[in-house]
């Protein structure tokens, strides 16, 4: 697998297919990783490869990749290491495709980089409920505890900051309702349906979204092969 490193990050990433590259965010919280596709309904690897080229990652400290803590890390931390990445392969526009915590990426990149992303998929996005948010806080802790013994250098006020700025915030934690009112980006969303991808959150990103669209049934029976072909006819239709 193909790395990309920067100072101290080092990106572990893998293309396949050929085209108009689709950037993917992968599951996992903050363990997100290109093996993670494996246990999802359908892998996005496998359904967009024979149309597009497609870029996976595992984000920094998940997976292969690594990077040092700071307690000035957050969201905008990973939008630097995407956007990074696709400078290094020369990409000036793609498609975005994030699902779990990745579709909070995908937002924060049309934020960051407008103009470079041509099309967004968000399956199942997290976001806040109101009540979800020590689970959220107990999935960084997790994460934290078993990287801690090979980051001493951090302090615990560190490890406390950068978990405030990926969870004390509300809907989806990285970006604003009213940047999505003002996002142009044509979106595709799969509901999601449990703690840490509420449902409401995938409607009112639909909702909000100038040129979103809702699919509602995506993880079982014949909407497993409807929903994966609607995806790929959606970013073929968005492919400039």
């Amino acid at each position: 697998m193909p790395v990309w490193e920067q100072n101290d990050v080092r990106i572990h990433y893998q293309e396949t297919g050929s085209g108009f590259p689709v950037l993917l965010f992968a599951p996992g919280g903050m363990k997100s990783a290109i093996s993670f596709w494996e246990r999802m309904p359908w892998n996005p690897i496998d359904v967009l490869s024979p149309h597009f080229r497609v870029i996976a990652m595992d984000q920094r400290n998940a997976g292969e990749s690594q990077a040092p803590i700071s307690g000035e890390d957050g969201w905008h931390t990973y939008t630097d290491d995407h956007v990074g990445l696709l400078e290094a392969l020369q990409i000036d526009r793609c498609h975005v495709l994030g699902c779990c915590i990745g579709g909070s990426y995908g937002l924060g990149l049309m934020q960051a980089a407008p103009g470079k992303v041509a099309a967004g998929v968000l399956l199942q996005p997290i976001g806040s409920n109101g009540e979800n948010r020590e689970a959220f806080y107990a999935m960084f802790d997790q994460w934290a505890d078993e990287l801690k013994p090979s980051q001493p250098e951090v302090s615990t006020q560190d490890w406390e900051g950068f978990r405030s700025r990926m969870y004390d915030g509300d809907f989806v934690y990285n970006v604003s309702r009213d940047f999505v009112r003002q996002c142009d980006t044509p979106m595709l969303i799969l509901k999601g349906d449990d703690l840490y991808h509420p449902g409401p959150i995938s409607e009112e990103v639909a909702e909000l979204a100038p040129r979103g669209t809702l699919i509602t049934e995506w993880k079982e029976g014949e909407a497993i092969e409807a929903s994966s072909h609607a995806v790929v006819e959606f970013l073929q239709q968005q492919t400039p």
